[in-house]
């Protein structure tokens, strides 16, 4: 990942010195319980607990062995002496990796988590602040029937509270370990062994594997962060369309010294949730390649392996980046009632168009007739700038039916906020 998107508290757990550093302390575990059970000598447990390798001794390695799991195992034993014969004893190489692997992968999903809650707590605040705050709603992006800002930031924050529910089920769905061997038949280490080391790293062992743990595991994963980036990415478009000029409701923060252009400066462009929409469409593209993942020849092959050094840390960078920027807009986010209000009387009325048809045809019109007539009428009223309610007002197949009090009532914004105002989340 470009180091522009990229946050502090996942470049170090997905760091390389990271990754060896997990890859010691699952090898170290391995020969704990080994030592243990008596399948090898004691000792080497103690000196790993002290050993440290670096990354470029590792890749030097490397350029010999082409393998950069025997570079990585010779590196440990060049610390270690004599008892690096038993290092690795019984394992393959992706008992290691795959475990290790996902171990990184819970630790980031827990940061990300914690993050996701942080807007959970600022979605709900906004809603709360405004939920009796009138907003026009709008279909096809056209104006429909007034709802409140309140109501609309619930959606989100029901939404956002869902990919948060997702998110520790995908947690648990990836929290599998392995140590069944070249085949996953356990040639060498048996399935106690396994049990016995996966319950010490704070995993379970996969129930049935090959060489590597099942890859529709990572998929789940994959496709969560995906779901949770979408919630984002609708979140941010819909800040992105209220901060229109001809809409106004809304506009992102605008901290000092800020430009928004290099040509015109009065421009305020809601760049960030620009940015979040962007980056959404790339972490939508690595799941897709996760899902390549799942089929693999037999036992095993490769394919895997050189997309996913790709395609998870770019995700998990991306998610918690995205999640990071939303905490910023969403706790300063400017938002303007007035226009919302000023907005809800250019509509000249005609969100009352259904509740006005609904009248004619309780009073006796019939349906088809009362549609055409209230078409007509909301036509009207916006080509003449007029407010629907003078337009009924002034047409005798509208007074016949309904008195001035009772068109008064059908055009009351409380009537149709009634039910989504007051305590609600």
């Amino acid at each position: 990942m470009i180091k522009r998107y990229q946050t502090d508290e996942l470049s170090k757990i997905l760091s390389l010195e990271y990754k060896f550093e997990v890859w010691l302390d699952v090898e170290r575990t391995v020969t704990e319980v080994e030592e243990a059970a008596g399948i090898i000598p004691k000792g080497l447990s103690k000196k790993l607990r002290r050993v440290k390798v670096t990354p470029d001794r590792i890749e030097a390695i490397e350029k010999i062995t082409n393998h950069d799991v025997i570079a990585f195992l010779e590196a440990v034993r060049e610390k270690i002496g004599p008892e690096g014969r038993w290092l690795h004893f019984g394992l393959t190489s992706y008992d290691l990796v795959d475990t290790a692997f996902v171990l990184v992968l819970i630790q980031a999903t827990d940061i990300l988590l914690s993050d996701v809650k942080r807007l959970m707590v600022l979605l709900r605040k906004l809603s709360t602040k405004y939920r009796n705050t009138p907003q026009m709603g709008r279909t096809h992006g056209v104006f429909a029937q007034p709802i409140t800002f309140g109501y609309k930031v619930s959606s989100w924050y029901e939404e956002t509270a869902r990919n948060y529910g997702r998110l520790l089920a995908a947690r648990r769905e990836i929290s599998y370990g392995k140590l069944s061997g070249a085949v996953g038949t356990y040639t060498i280490l048996s399935p106690r062994i396994e049990k016995r080391v996966m319950k010490r790293l704070g995993l379970r062992p996969e129930p049935v594997s090959t060489q590597i743990l099942p890859r529709d595991r990572f998929a789940v994963l994959a496709a969560v962060y995906a779901l949770y980036s979408s919630g984002l990415d609708r979140i941010a478009t819909e800040i992105r369309n209220l901060s229109r000029s001809e809409i106004g409701e809304l506009s992102e923060p605008f901290t000092k010294g800020q430009k928004g252009s290099s040509a015109m400066p009065h421009k305020k462009n809601p760049i960030i949730c620009e940015r979040v929409c962007g980056l959404v469409k790339v972490i939508r593209g690595y799941a897709f390649s996760a899902f390549e993942n799942i089929s693999l020849w037999h036992e095993r092959d490769l394919t895997n392996s050189s997309v996913e050094r790709v395609i998870f840390p770019d995700m998990l960078h991306l998610a918690h980046y995205i999640t990071k920027k939303m905490l910023w807009v969403v706790g300063n986010l400017g938002v303007f009632p007035e226009r919302m209000q000023e907005n809800i009387e250019m509509s000249r009325g005609v969100y009352a168009s259904q509740l006005l048809m609904n009248a004619l045809i309780e009073k006796g019109m019939d349906q088809v007739r009362a549609y055409n007539a209230v078409q007509e009428a909301s036509f009207k009223a916006v080509q003449t700038r007029t407010h629907l309610k003078v337009v009924a007002q002034e047409d005798r197949k509208f007074r016949k039916y309904l008195s001035a009090t009772e068109l008064e009532k059908i055009f009351d914004i409380k009537w149709f906020l009634r039910h989504i105002t007051g305590k609600r989340t």
